[in-house]
């Protein structure tokens, strides 16, 4: 399924060296972009899936990282800076590439710290590969995309799904959806709690994000729930239950009602060790600061 190439690239991110994994997609070649901070054992840092997904919302947090760690942080397929094309997006893609990534990339067990809906990606990979990881961090874990959390059926996130892949309907609707007021009011509602934090400048970025060619497909696969790996609670724990390696949940205190009883069902698992911090589903990028300072006994301890 990969290619397994690796060479340079002169895109810009948060300060490490950008490269590029070139990986195949039946018969199609995706160029993934991935960044390197830091000197150490490897830790790789997952983003969120989400429309304005890019592995910069990590970027504070890996430079917080890179004195202790090598820190990988990538743009997922059909995201950031990596290749949009016109793919049928789904979990299938999200498994195989990770799991060829990993192999491609590293040749022993490493520290993972995924964000968001990356959560279950981890996790199954985990458990198909138990040697892959030698410890896990989730950040605000969610497996259900927001159509489903809002109770929309599977018929209609479907038909959502093909709405926005659509070329002329498609695009108007997508447009609607990440205009930069939109964008600014979801923020304030799932994802940051401190509305000071924003800006004009930050808002534009997002937006610049959802604007690059081919954006919407992947974006609509995750809002319908076309992304998620598991489609059912019990599924998630059960993944967790069968874990051999050592997971920390961390959990925003803010977080949308829906999203932060599932996480508090996942913390109250035996050997789960988990705390609670400000922020909600964007505490990775809000509150750096304080995910090193709460997950850094986790990393560093020789127990794990």
């Amino acid at each position: 399924m990969s290619t397994n190439l690796l060479s340079n690239s002169t895109a810009v991110g948060f300060g490490g060296v950008v490269q590029e994994y070139l990986w195949s997609w039946e018969n199609q070649q995706l160029r993934v972009v991935y960044e390197t901070l830091g000197k150490g054992s490897p830790l790789l840092l997952l983003p969120a899936f989400s429309t304005v997904s890019t592995r910069l919302e990590m970027g504070e947090l890996a430079r917080l990282l890179a004195p202790h760690f090598q820190v990988i942080a990538l743009d997922w397929p059909g995201f950031g800076e990596s290749s949009r094309p016109s793919l049928n997006y789904r979990p299938q893609i999200y498994q195989q590439f990770l799991g060829d990534f990993v192999k491609a990339v590293f040749n022993t067990p490493i520290t993972a710290i995924a964000a968001g809906h990356a959560a279950s990606y981890v996790l199954q990979l985990a458990l198909k590969q138990p040697g892959a990881f030698s410890r896990i961090v989730l950040l605000a874990p969610t497996w259900r995309g927001p159509l489903p959390t809002m109770g929309a059926s599977q018929q209609i996130a479907g038909m959502v799904k093909e709405l926005v892949r659509s070329p002329i309907l498609g695009q108007a609707l997508y447009k609607l959806n990440t205009t930069q007021s939109f964008l600014n009011f979801m923020y304030r509602r799932h994802v940051f709690t401190d509305a000071a934090k924003l800006t004009p400048n930050f808002i534009e970025k997002k937006w610049q994000t959802t604007q690059q060619p081919g954006a919407r497909f992947a974006s609509a696969a995750f809002v319908t729930g076309n992304l998620d790996a598991v489609r059912q609670q019990s599924d998630f724990l059960k993944i967790v239950e069968s874990l051999t390696v050592p997971l920390m949940v961390v959990i925003g205190e803010s977080s949308p009602p829906k999203s932060r009883e599932e996480m508090n069902v996942l913390a109250a698992f035996p050997g789960v060790k988990s705390v609670v911090i400000p922020g909600s589903l964007g505490l990775h990028e809000e509150y750096p600061a304080v995910v090193l300072e709460v997950i850094q006994d986790f990393l560093f301890s020789p127990e794990n």
